[in-house]
């Protein structure tokens, strides 16, 4: 395994850490969400159904996502098309997340801080993925 290849998998697997912990906020309970929501400024947290499943399922779905990106980090060469795909999908959900922070009116700091670091990591993902060689494939 190259360098390139060896950081593909510590950012793969950093990315996936961090995504992990998202279980947290998926089953903490909801007031602490409401101090969380007061303490970063953003006024009061509506208390709801909706806003209870949204918080609790995206949550769910970034840790979902976290262990994918664990998994296919354990082969990189295996799953490379996987890599590339996520690396890609990262770039545009990036980009999607820059303009819908902007358009709901999220604080600066996540507008700086959430879309162009998801669309930079995904373009490091896909850059270092280039580099790496995929396995031949099987049969014939």
């Amino acid at each position: 395994m190259d360098r390139r290849e060896r950081a593909l998998v510590v950012l793969l697997r950093i990315s996936a850490i961090v995504l992990l912990t998202a279980l947290i906020p998926a089953v903490m309970p909801f007031s602490w969400m409401i101090a969380i929501h007061r303490q970063l400024g953003m006024g009061e947290l509506p208390d709801g159904p909706i806003v209870g499943y949204l918080t609790r399922s995206c949550s769910a779905l970034y840790a979902m996502h976290g262990a994918l990106v664990y998994f296919v980090s354990r082969d990189v060469r295996r799953y490379l098309p996987v890599v590339k795909c996520l690396a890609v999908l990262g770039i545009v959900l990036g980009a999607g997340l820059f303009v819908l922070d902007l358009a709901v009116g999220m604080p600066w700091f996540w507008i700086a801080g959430e879309g162009p670091c998801v669309a930079l990591l995904g373009g490091a993902f896909l850059w270092l993925a280039s580099k790496v060689p995929g396995r031949p494939a099987e049969g014939g």
